[in-house]
């Protein structure tokens, strides 16, 4: 689930410092069964707004605590498919969609990144009492009707902390939803922490998680040698499952970037279980109300519980499952090729629905 530069910020320079000096490989690239040329009119920018800026807009959103700005990118033009792309966090930002770059367009997809309030590209309150869930529900409603998305075209996706978000929006404002993708996260947090402790932390060396929890017993997550425990027992098996030198550019920059204001007291202080102020969430009653055609997708070597994400996909109305065999938390990097297949292929099936 995984700007501000003071304070537990440490954590996220150490994150970043595991892998950067290690860099050096790309990404495969794009599969040929997902790429083609885009048409013209995907171009046409034609009475809009966000020419000049290359589509950034930024967004002017109100709170509890007054007017704030949120940074957004559109990339493309398609009436029929709109993807609003909400990212992982809490408090990072949408750096790591950059791979849809190299799918999204070949695929006539219209799609919008967007850092939410608090994450780097966006304003950073120093305002604790806004980062709750309902709060950030109605910023993404408050983005939708800037954007000017709707029924007719307006897809949502989320990835693990996204998803969570995604999940909360739909519940409330689904009759603004074509389509919702919940990627890579679980249909509560007590599912995700005892996956974590029944499935994941049995696999890692006993000595090093023993020491990673005596740091976080003591509070000392900031020390460079709690996270080289992470990356190498946990972050590079499940969170990408990729050796640390080859994890990509738009993987680190979040980390970098990533506010831990928001991070740490809502999730804590790691990936290894959620034990932040979100710890109690829990939507799996609530998933038989959403009605609109849905997309989960899980991964083999995911943090969070496949199985729950494949049953989700049975408790929704209309709902599909994407299974990555070969992919972690980032499945959109480490099986790329089954992830994005997979969802476009989804919501083209979605559009193409007699209602849409």
């Amino acid at each position: 689930m995984i700007n501000s530069r003071t304070g537990r910020s440490v954590r996220a320079v150490s994150i970043a410092a595991c892998v950067l000096a290690l860099m050096g490989c790309h990404a495969p690239e794009p599969d040929a069964k997902v790429q083609s040329a885009p048409a013209a009119a995907y171009f046409d920018t034609t009475g809009r707004d966000d020419v000049l800026t290359g589509g950034i807009k930024m967004i002017e959103i109100t709170t509890p605590k007054g007017p704030f700005k949120v940074w957004t990118k559109r990339t493309g033009n398609n009436p029929k498919i709109k993807v609003l792309m909400l990212h992982g966090g809490p408090g990072l930002t949408h750096e790591a969609f950059e791979a849809f770059n190299s799918y999204f367009p070949a695929a006539g997809i219209e799609y919008y990144f967007y850092d939410q309030l608090g994450s780097f590209y966006s304003d950073q309150p120093n305002e604790p009492e806004l980062w709750t869930i309902p709060r950030f529900v109605e910023e993404v409603e408050q983005v939708r009707q800037a954007l000017k998305l709707d029924k007719e075209n307006f897809y949502l996706f989320g990835h693990s902390w996204g998803g969570m978000l995604a999940i909360e929006y739909a519940l409330q404002h689904q009759e603004h939803l074509a389509g919702l993708i919940i990627s890579n996260m679980n249909s509560s947090i007590s599912v995700y922490n005892r996956y974590a402790t029944d499935v994941l932390m049995p696999t890692m060396n006993p000595q090093a998680l023993a020491e990673i929890q005596r740091f976080e017993e003591k509070g000392e997550t900031n020390n460079p040698r709690y996270m080289e425990l992470l990356m190498r027992e946990h972050y590079s098996k499940y969170l990408l499952r990729m050796p640390p030198e080859q994890w990509p550019d738009p993987v680190l920059r979040p980390l970098k970037h990533m506010n831990p204001k928001i991070y740490v007291p809502l999730g804590g202080p790691s990936e290894l279980m959620v034990t932040g102020s979100m710890k109690h969430w829990d939507r799996t009653a609530d998933l038989g109300k959403i009605t609109v055609p849905t997309l989960t997708i899980g991964a083999q070597y995911d943090t969070m519980d496949p199985k729950n994400m494949e049953w989700m996909a049975t408790a929704v109305k209309n709902g599909r499952f994407l299974y990555c065999a070969n992919g972690s938390h980032l499945s959109m990097y480490d099986d790329q090729q089954t992830y994005m297949t997979g969802l476009i292929d989804f919501l083209r099936s979605a559009s193409a629905q007699p209602n849409r």
